[in-house]
């Protein structure tokens, strides 16, 4: 049947062709941004999971990039600590040296008095990003090292390094110091005596790590025990440094794992599969053409009806 107000034939191509042209935008879009998935009206639910997703790994190479710091600035204060185990050792030796008989005090104190300025500077120079672990007041220092997320809630996990335990020189405090604290030791001949090595000790009775020619062998063996003493808390000191440095790694090492993890997560949501839609997308220029030529044939029957009247 032919209608001279209505075309059916031409307006079914027309829709045809229209419902082919939108999917053709929409392959596309997915070959151009290389996303199944890029709003909402494409697929709510994942959508909403990929948004969440995205914001995860944002947040975690934030965490991943402080852990990076906090592992430059461990590694400062290890390296200062290192410096200072090796100037405590040089120190201690001295003192043996001193104790040998007929040696020259005076000389060798000149040496004590290098050695406690280049301590004095590596424990100063040992700061990265505005921190010094080894120099100043005793805290606890907070670092990021995770993102929690308990039932929706979500919060910030962190490391923690007890800046008291790695304090080698407060200049508030002598007693806060490793450097600078009192030690009460027992000389070789029984007798009690304090020494302090660096600053101005922490009670008016101890004495400092010094030499002149009046220092005796008493003496010296008391200092020993003191130098001894400092020289095992800064080895104690850069153990725990050492065990928060491989701490910082590890957490490291495990948030990279989790972005990478998160994001091949997020590529399965809504990466587009660039194969399918590149040959989908040569099937849709196939169909556009039939349409079209359906079209040119459905606007061609008018013509036969115009016929009859010739």
């Amino acid at each position: 049947m032919f209608s001279i107000h209505t075309n059916r034939s031409a307006m079914t191509a027309l829709a045809t062709l229209r419902q082919i042209d939108a999917q053709m935008q929409t392959t596309m879009q997915r070959i151009s941004t290389g996303l199944r998935i890029n709003d909402a009206s494409d697929n709510a639910a994942y959508w909403s999971i990929a948004t969440t997703l995205r914001s995860d790994i944002k947040a975690k190479g934030a965490v991943a990039d402080t852990l990076g710091l906090s592992r430059a600035m461990t590694d400062i204060a290890s390296a200062g600590m290192s410096q200072a185990v090796d100037l405590a050792a040089e120190i201690k030796a001295k003192l043996v040296l001193a104790s040998e008989p007929g040696v020259d005090k005076t000389k060798i104190n000149k040496e004590l008095d290098e050695l406690k300025a280049q301590l004095v500077s590596v424990v100063q120079s040992s700061s990265f990003n505005g921190q010094n672990w080894l120099y100043g007041s005793p805290e606890i220092i907070s670092m990021p090292a995770s993102i929690k997320d308990y039932g929706g809630f979500t919060s910030v996990g962190y490391i923690e390094v007890d800046k008291g335990a790695t304090t080698l020189i407060d200049p508030g405090n002598n007693s806060n110091g490793i450097l600078t604290r009192d030690r009460n030791v027992t000389t070789a001949g029984g007798s009690a005596e304090t020494f302090y090595l660096l600053g101005s000790g922490t009670s008016g009775t101890a004495r400092q790590i010094t030499l002149d020619a009046s220092t005796t062998a008493d003496d010296l063996s008391g200092m020993v025990q003191a130098m001894d003493e400092i020289e095992q808390n800064l080895i104690d000191a850069n153990a725990m440094l050492g065990v928060k440095a491989k701490g910082l790694e590890r957490q490291e090492a495990f948030t990279k794992t989790l972005i990478e993890v998160s994001k091949k997560a997020l590529g399965r949501l809504v990466d587009a599969d660039m194969e399918e839609e590149i040959a989908r997308l040569k099937a849709l220029q196939v169909q556009k053409q039939l349409a079209i030529q359906a079209l040119s044939i459905a606007n061609s029957e008018p013509e036969m009806i115009l016929q009859l009247f010739r």
